[in-house]
C-alpha cells in the first residue's frame, strides 16, 4: 500500500506575506515541495490541505490533488497541525482513499531530498514506532548557548546539564525538526496527536532542513536555490 503525501498550505502566513506561493528560483515555493514528491514516485497521491483557492489553483498546476477545501477554522494563526491532520485524514478517508502511512511535508522547507523522504518511510516501517521525524543536528543548544529569562528577568541555561559543559561539542545532542514527517496513520488516530509515545529521528544534512519562517530565511533560501541550478 503506497503512502500520501500531505502538504498543508494556508493562505495566511505573518512571518512572510503569502509565502507558501511566493517565487522562489521561478516557482512558487509550495512547487517544489509538490515536484520532489512527484520525483519520488513513491505516493498514490500528493494531496494538499488548504482553504485559499489561489493556493488551490497552484498547487493543482504542479500535480497536486484537492479533493477537499480546509475549514477556515483550521487555516488560522492558532490552528494546531493536529487538527489539520486529523481532518485531513478523516475527509481521505471518507472519500476512499486507502493509505496505511502518510507523509506530512511543510513546504516551507523546500530542500529535503528524495531519498530522505524515502529513508523516513524505510525507518518507520521496519521500526514499530509512531512517527519519524526528519531532523538535523542543532548547534544552537539549550545546555550550552541558549538561555532564557527567570520570574525577575535574570538570564539563565533553558537546560541545565548534569555536569559543567566547557564546549558545544560536550554537551547533549539535540534536534532541530524540519518539516518532514512519516507517521503511522492508525497510531496517529489513536493518539489524536503529532508526537506520540514513540518518535524516532531520521537525520537529514543541515544544509537541506532551511525552514522558512522570515524574509531573512527566504533570503538564504534563495541564494541556496541559485547555488543549487548553478
Amino acid at each position: 500500500m503506497k503512502p500520501i503525501c500531505f502538504i498543508g498550505a494556508r493562505g495566511g502566513s505573518k512571518g512572510v506575506p503569502r509565502k507558501n506561493i511566493r517565487i522562489l528560483a521561478g516557482k512558487p515555493l509550495i512547487a517544489h515541495t509538490i515536484e520532489a514528491a512527484r520525483k519520488s514516485k513513491i505516493f498514490s497521491s500528493i494531496v494538499v490541505s488548504t482553504e485559499d483557492k489561489k493556493v488551490a489553483n497552484i498547487a493543482k498546476k504542479y500535480g497536486a490533488d484537492i479533493p477537499f477545501v480546509r475549514p477556515k477554522k483550521l487555516a488560522t494563526d492558532t490552528a494546531s497541525m493536529n487538527d489539520v491532520l486529523l481532518h485531513g485524514i478523516q475527509k481521505l478517508q471518507s472519500l476512499g482513499y486507502t493509505f496505511d502511512t502518510i507523509v506530512v511535508r511543510d513546504c516551507t522547507v523546500p530542500f529535503i531530498r528524495i531519498n530522505d523522504i524515502k529513508g523516513s518511510i524505510s525507518l518507520l516501517k521496519n521500526n514499530k514506532c509512531d512517527i519519524v521525524c526528519g531532523v538535523y543536528k542543532q548547534h544552537h543548544n539549550p545546555y550550552f548557548n541558549m538561555m532564557e529569562p527567570n520570574s525577575k528577568g535574570f538570564l539563565h541555561f533553558s537546560k541545565k546539564p548534569k555536569s559543567s559543559i566547557v564546549g558545544r561539542q560536550q554537551a547533549p545532542t539535540v534536534y532541530q525538526l524540519t518539516g518532514l514527517f512519516a507517521i503511522n496513520v492508525k497510531q496517529f488516530l489513536k493518539y489524536k496527536k503529532f508526537y506520540m509515545p514513540k518518535n524516532l529521528a531520521f537525520e537529514i544534512p543541515y544544509e537541506t532542513g532551511l525552514m522558512i519562517d522570515t524574509n531573512f530565511e527566504f533570503q538564504l533560501a534563495e541564494c541556496i536555490a541559485k547555488m543549487k541550478l548553478k
